[in-house]
């Protein structure tokens, strides 16, 4: 969705027939409907408008879970799928050498790349 900015119909300047210079402003003012989310205005940008609530939080139908060290990964269940946490490239390489040997997918990370850079 293509969220518009408050007064952009009204002059040319702010975007009217002109694609480029269309571009989002956050509403101010006082009695602004639109900062206020009234109904009938447009929407505003917000985190999180337009997801699909029953998917939110899950990737390719698992639910992640972060992964900081081994022990994290052995802990990956069957219906879980894994994302690095803040971590180093001395342990990153021990997760990824441990997630080859089990076969686990780690969302965030390129096991073959990682294991290579290493040799």
């Amino acid at each position: 969705m293509k969220f518009q900015r408050r007064v952009g119909n009204r002059f040319s300047k702010l975007g009217k027939g002109r694609k480029k210079k269309q571009k989002w402003r956050n509403p101010t003012g006082r009695h602004n409907k639109m900062r206020n989310k009234e109904r009938g205005y447009p929407a505003t940008v917000s985190i999180g408008y337009g997801t699909d609530k029953k998917v939110r939080g899950k990737i390719d139908g698992k639910t992640p879970k972060k992964i900081y060290n081994l022990k994290d990964l052995e802990m990956l269940g069957k219906h879980e799928i894994g994302i690095l946490g803040k971590i180093g490239m001395k342990k990153k390489m021990e997760i990824a050498k441990k997630a080859k040997e089990m076969k686990a997918h780690i969302h965030n990370l390129n096991i073959e790349k990682i294991l290579k850079e290493k040799k």
